[in-house]
């Protein structure tokens, strides 16, 4: 599912230059924000049963860039919002998406996440499971108490998308997809909760329908962006960068697009070896440093980056018709971030 946006109907500033602003004084300019969303998320995670307190502890501990709320807040404060309801909202896209992280790492049966043990490895996978289904809750608990129904709707759309893209990933795992079906998973698992984060600052701004949708599309530029370049660091970056084994995705039988891209133009032989790694997942009789040849060979991890940085390119693109202020420019620095990060 991809959005369209209508032009906008909003007079047109310059494109700011990203280097106006670096990654420190983005969070700077929400700073006071994110300090109240902590104290919220920590509030929020708290149950009468001890073993979701300790779990919503350990998940909140567990690091993590905070970059869906942060956009949330970006996109309220660029329509000049001042009420509490950014923070609110924040700390309920951020509880949805611990929630998934939680089913995912049960669902890979992942060891680690972000450098120390999944929670599933310290509580069990039934306890998990629990615990993540009672942060989806709370997290609608939270948002019903804004009262408004766009908001509700907007959320409930979002996880219905997001829990269909982990089925659909399920139904495709150790298989070839091709590029349309890769780009529809990782809009369903990424890119639709930072197109929400987005469109929620939106609404509490009060922005026109056509501010919504290119703020919409913003988000699923950055949140396509962001998972492409995931992807190709878990084939690049070690180990100790990642927080997690090197190669994870082929090990789980997913094919991502640098991996789609050799696979449209190796041999036959290279073709079965990468088609071994994903049936078996597992790197039996075929190294990580084979794929790796592979890859470079038909410069697919290029290829990967450079579909990544045209996707940041849009969604800077989307930005330049708001009048300037600094929140603007934090908005256009943000898909240079993406893109130049390293974990």
């Amino acid at each position: 599912m991809h959005l369209v946006v209508s032009p906008l109907k909003v007079r047109k500033q310059p494109l700011s230059a990203p280097a106006t602003i670096n990654g420190k004084e983005i969070f700077d300019l929400i700073r006071d924000d994110l300090v109240l969303l902590e104290t919220e998320f920590e509030r929020d995670t708290v149950s009468r049963v001890p073993v979701i307190t300790e779990i919503g502890e350990y998940l909140r501990h567990g690091g993590g860039k905070r970059i869906r709320p942060a956009l949330l807040l970006l996109a309220a404060k660029l329509f000049d919002y001042r009420g509490r309801g950014a923070v609110r909202l924040a700390a309920v896209v951020e509880i949805i998406h611990t929630a998934t992280l939680v089913h995912d790492d049960i669902i890979d049966d992942a060891k680690t996440r972000r450098g120390r043990p999944a929670a599933n490895t310290q509580w069990g996978n039934s306890k998990c499971v629990l615990a993540g289904d009672w942060l989806y809750m709370q997290a609608f608990k939270i948002a019903v108490e804004e009262r408004n129904f766009r908001i509700l709707d907007t959320l409930i759309e979002l996880t219905q998308q997001m829990v269909e893209g982990e089925l659909l990933q399920m139904e495709t795992l150790g298989k070839l997809i091709t590029r349309d079906d890769y780009f529809d998973l990782i809009y369903r698992k990424t890119a639709c909760l930072f197109s929400v984060c987005m469109r929620l600052g939106a609404i509490l701004g009060g922005a026109t329908s056509a501010e919504e949708a290119a703020l919409a599309k913003y988000g699923h530029d950055l949140g396509m962006a962001f998972q492409i370049v995931d992807d190709v660091l878990d084939l690049t970056a070690s180990e100790g960068v990642l927080g997690k084994p090197v190669a994870s995705d082929l090990r789980e039988g997913k094919a991502t697009m640098a991996v789609i891209h050799s696979l449209e133009r190796c041999t036959g032989d290279e073709r079965n070896r990468i088609e071994t790694v994903l049936r078996q997942r597992a790197f039996n009789g075929v190294t990580h440093a084979d794929i790796l040849e592979i890859l470079q060979r038909y410069g697919s991890l290029e290829a990967a980056s450079s579909c990544a940085a045209r996707y940041a390119k849009s969604a800077r693109e989307l930005i330049c018709s708001f009048p300037d202020s600094e929140i603007k420019r934090a908005l256009l620095w943000a898909p240079e971030f993406v893109v130049a990060r390293e974990k």
